[in-house]
């Protein structure tokens, strides 16, 4: 789908409606450039606009592909295609959403192909039309606007991953454990944001080279890079503070278990030790409650009864409470 299409000259847009493919590419002959803007654009689309323009296949084959690592390449006629990833923080899901950009950059034209809802770019287009005089500097400004509202987005979601972080360390460090999944989905958070953060660092590095852009336009490009610098290492050290979060995590759960271990043997212990005094205990009163003749005949008075059946528990508590010293007695193995 075509969001817009318009011609700048002189730096000023040269119209307001969006001009058809093919009036955009007659356009590319005349004084200024072209930036067309496509989102989620269907093959038929595109083969449309690389006969237009006359793109490379390969390029148009990147341009439908979603990347894992952003890259800069360089085809025939000059044309350069940057695939850019893109990231913002949803605040109610608690999650990275990103997107895409790949942006065809000619010497009379720009065509930006959006995947994904995390790639608005109509705040940077909007921004570069207010600095006619960065858009007189040709195509290349677009790049620069382009990087520049993508890195600025970066920022927030450095930020809100901060704050989980924050959240989840001042769990894990008060002693309580905290859902391992939750650190497990926010590493990989961190882990994907970073694929989309570091790699960006080579393709800005071969923008500030020197003769690579207009000289008004290199010192915007360096204060783009300056900032990536930034927003990567502060990512690289969210990687590192999540790997030693986890860690802690699985000590404190391992505590946490350890103490359960131990409250279950010290029942555990308790239940062995009834179960071993009326162990005894029952087998004789079983055997005294047996209607076997010599029982009926012989344990017909109190003074049998006290002795056989009495004493009989008696000196079978006393052996018990014995052994049971005998054992707290013994040394340790």
């Amino acid at each position: 789908m075509i969001v817009d299409c318009a011609h700048y000259r002189d730096g000023q847009r040269q119209h307001e409606a969006a001009m058809p493919v093919e009036q955009a590419a007659d356009r590319c002959s005349q004084d200024g450039f072209v930036w067309l803007g496509l989102f989620e654009p269907k093959p038929e689309e595109l083969e449309r606009v690389r006969a237009a323009f006359g793109l490379h296949a390969l390029a148009i084959e990147d341009a439908q592909t979603f990347h894992l690592r952003p890259k800069i390449e360089r085809y025939e006629g000059g044309v350069e295609l940057a695939v850019l990833r893109t990231a913002r923080y949803d605040d109610e899901r608690e999650e990275i959403d990103t997107g895409e950009i790949s942006v065809f950059l000619g010497e009379n034209f720009v065509i930006t192909v959006r995947k994904g809802v995390a790639s608005e770019l109509h705040g940077a287009r909007v921004r570069l039309e207010k600095h006619p005089e960065l858009l007189r500097a040709g195509s290349a400004s677009v790049l620069w606007a382009i990087l520049d509202q993508m890195v600025d987005c970066y920022g927030p979601v450095v930020a809100e991953l901060d704050r989980d972080i924050e959240q989840i360390e001042a769990t894990v460090f008060s002693g309580s454990a905290a859902p391992t999944e939750r650190i497990y989905f926010l590493r990989r958070e961190v882990t994907d944001f970073y694929r989309a953060v570091h790699p960006l660092l080579a393709v800005l590095a071969s923008q500030v080279q020197p003769n690579k852009w207009p000289a008004e336009l290199l010192p915007y490009f360096r204060d783009v890079y300056d900032h990536l610098v930034l927003v990567n290492e502060e990512v690289a050290a969210q990687r590192d503070v999540l790997g030693t979060i986890l860690e802690a995590n699985i000590a404190v759960i391992s505590v946490e278990q350890n103490k359960i271990t131990l409250r279950q043997s010290a029942t555990i212990e308790r239940l062995t030790v009834l179960a071993s005094i009326f162990l005894p205990l029952s087998f004789i009163v079983g055997f005294f409650g047996q209607n076997f003749d010599w029982l009926v005949t012989h344990v017909q008075s109190f003074t049998a009864f006290a002795v056989f059946g009495i004493g009989g528990l008696a000196l079978s508590c006393l052996l018990l409470y014995l052994w049971f010293q005998r054992r707290e007695d013994a040394p340790p193995m």
